[in-house]
């Protein structure tokens, strides 16, 4: 039992966050969606709040559970590190997460003018919007990295070195970056849907923009994991999401 300790006062603390995060990041999906779109929604589920309570509890469910049962992996794979930032580790973390965010908020100038038709404004209106900060950060920057890398990396990795290196004691650092891979891969599968919901639509230079946006960064997020940290990666998500719209807010 004193092993789960620490598994479960992390699931604890995430659970306002996660429940901060499922609220906002439904009503910032909300307005990306035209009034037909809408409207159709109520009549399928009754109201909009009713949606943003399913939202709410699909956040916690996911945070607590998939984040108690990834801090126990971290932990078997020794990539858990003290919630501490500091030094070098920081420093690098925020310079990266910078410039990745001014990156990140090209889509608009890229992307946005080279697929006829992509209403990358409308998306960035909605992003801009009180739900879209705190949906981005709570959810984007908190709830994605303990689903995606503290739980499902660490599940790769913990997979891939009790079926290809058993005799090995500790995990091979080729294992988890071949985790951080896959993750990473289907972090950025994970956004087709929505994806497609928005845009009505799937191009190959669409499905390049998903793949590439959520993708490349999720690589990043990852190989901060594995290096410092599962916060590290939290800030620096959270930070990308932030310069983008400041980026944004400043210049459009």
């Amino acid at each position: 039992m004193k092993n789960l300790k620490k598994p479960l006062i992390f699931s604890l603390v995430m659970l306002p966050v996660a429940a901060i995060g499922g609220y906002f990041v439904a009503y910032y999906q909300f307005g990306m969606y035209d009034e037909a779109t809408i409207q159709a929604i109520i009549n399928q589920m009754g109201s909009l709040k009713k949606v943003a309570v399913i939202a709410v509890a699909q956040s916690v469910l996911y945070a607590c559970g998939l984040g108690f049962f990834g801090y126990l992996l971290s932990e078997k794979l020794a990539l858990m590190r003290p919630f501490r930032f500091g030094g070098k580790p920081l420093a690098r973390t925020v310079l990266f997460s910078v410039l990745f965010g001014i990156l990140f908020s090209l889509d608009y100038w890229t992307f946005g003018k080279w697929i006829p038709n992509l209403n990358i404004a409308a998306t960035t209106a909605a992003g801009l919007s009180v739900a879209g900060w705190l949906g981005a950060i709570f959810y984007g920057g908190i709830i994605e990295e303990v689903m995606m890398r503290l739980f499902l990396m660490s599940f790769f990795a913990w997979v891939l070195w009790k079926l290809f290196f058993k005799k090995a004691e500790t995990v091979p650092e080729c294992v988890v970056i071949i985790a951080n891979v896959l993750a990473a891969l289907l972090f950025a599968a994970g956004h087709l849907p929505a994806t497609v919901a928005f845009f009505g639509k799937l191009t190959p230079l669409i499905v390049f923009r998903c793949f590439l946006l959520n993708g490349f960064f999720g690589l990043f997020f990852g190989r901060l994991y594995r290096t410092y940290g599962i916060q590290y990666a939290m800030l620096a998500h959270a930070l990308l999401h932030i310069v983008s719209k400041l980026v944004w807010t400043i210049f459009l």
